[in-house]
């Protein structure tokens, strides 16, 4: 590695050390602390990807997005613009975003659908205070929007619209970012029927989702020459050392990527550099890491386009079209609940 290149690197893992927000409130960190508990006893050590996405991981996440190495968010972007019109026809009066982020795509998605009739309700789920408050900024400039936020997991988000009463006519859901790419088969499946049980028939979904591409272009994008990934994936520590009491050393452990092609995933790691011991009072853990041990702490599955099909059709939606872009392998799909 060029020695710039490795500097440019250790300032962004630096980046990780600073304290972001005040502290979750109690019950926030006491799943927080089990969840830490549970998973880095497992063998393999994990840690859940949900985590990554504190505020400081929100920031680092959208600084991400603009590299130039990683194409996925300028992919979609071209796909919502070039087909706003149809994904929010005038049927839809309820958008529901999940994992909304900076609110960059759902700005763009509102603007380029172009004048909408009457007032469009939007509600936006993610488990980011900064995020949300970007979210709105975005929506700013639009006339005519009730914006509803929702400070919490995509699992709290569905069970809160259930309850929500029925919209006037119709629901667009969004799950947009590849965001379905985290979940295992299993899970995904498990998800996305949960999904179709908060929506009505007629009610839709956007769905995004990043496509097989060559291993160089995937580990790029998921190791960038800058290190802005690496400080975004180690960050979790930081935030464990934060939040839960922890002392990792966190020039103790470098970011590590692997794409493994039969499981057409991309697996994100951090590797103990050495034999070394941490502690997590909050967590009631007393670690001993191996020297090349690792902790997993996110998987990226990709796609292809048919196969995306296939698993809307099998979570109880019918495919109404599938966009793709074809220089950055990305799919785009609206189906609607049967």
């Amino acid at each position: 590695m060029r020695p710039e290149v490795a500097a440019s690197r250790r300032r962004a893992l630096r980046l990780a050390r600073f304290p972001a927000v005040p502290p979750a409130p109690a019950p926030e960190i006491d799943r927080f602390a089990a969840d830490v508990r549970h998973y880095l006893s497992q063998s393999p050590r994990q840690l859940p990807s949900r985590y990554l996405y504190d505020d400081l991981g929100s920031a680092l996440f959208e600084a991400i997005c603009f590299l130039p190495w990683y194409p996925l968010t300028r992919a979609e972007l071209r796909l919502l613009s070039a087909h706003a019109p149809e994904i929010v026809d005038r049927s839809v009066t309820s958008i529901i975003e999940l994992g909304a982020g900076s609110g960059l795509k759902l700005s763009s998605l509102v603007r380029a659908a172009g004048p909408h009739r009457g007032t469009l309700d939007i509600q936006v789920v993610d488990v980011s205070g900064i995020a949300l408050a970007e979210t709105r900024r975005a929506l700013a400039e639009f006339r005519d929007l009730r914006i509803m936020t929702h400070e919490t997991t995509y699992e709290a988000g569905l069970e809160i619209l259930r309850r929500t009463p029925p919209a006037r006519g119709r629901r667009l859901m969004l799950f947009l970012g590849s965001n379905i790419g985290n979940f295992d088969p299993e899970g995904r499946d498990q998800f996305l029927r949960a999904l179709r049980m908060a929506l009505r028939p007629g009610d839709r979904l956007t769905l995004g989702a990043d496509l097989v591409k060559p291993a160089r272009d995937l580990l790029l994008a998921y190791d960038d020459p800058l290190g802005v990934t690496a400080a975004f994936n180690i960050n979790l520590l930081s935030r464990i050392d934060r939040e839960l009491g922890g002392d990792f050393d966190l020039d103790r452990f470098a970011h590590q990527v692997v794409w493994d092609a039969e499981r057409s995933r991309i697996e994100m790691h951090l590797r103990s550099a050495t034999a070394q011991r941490v502690v997590i009072p909050a967590a009631g853990l007393d670690l001993a890491l191996r020297e090349g041990e690792t902790i997993w702490t996110e998987s990226s599955y990709k796609f292809e386009a048919d196969a995306v099909v296939t698993i809307l059709e099998r979570a109880g939606f019918g495919v109404a079209a599938q966009w793709v872009d074809a220089a950055d392998r990305f799919a785009l799909t609206l189906a609607e609940a049967a």
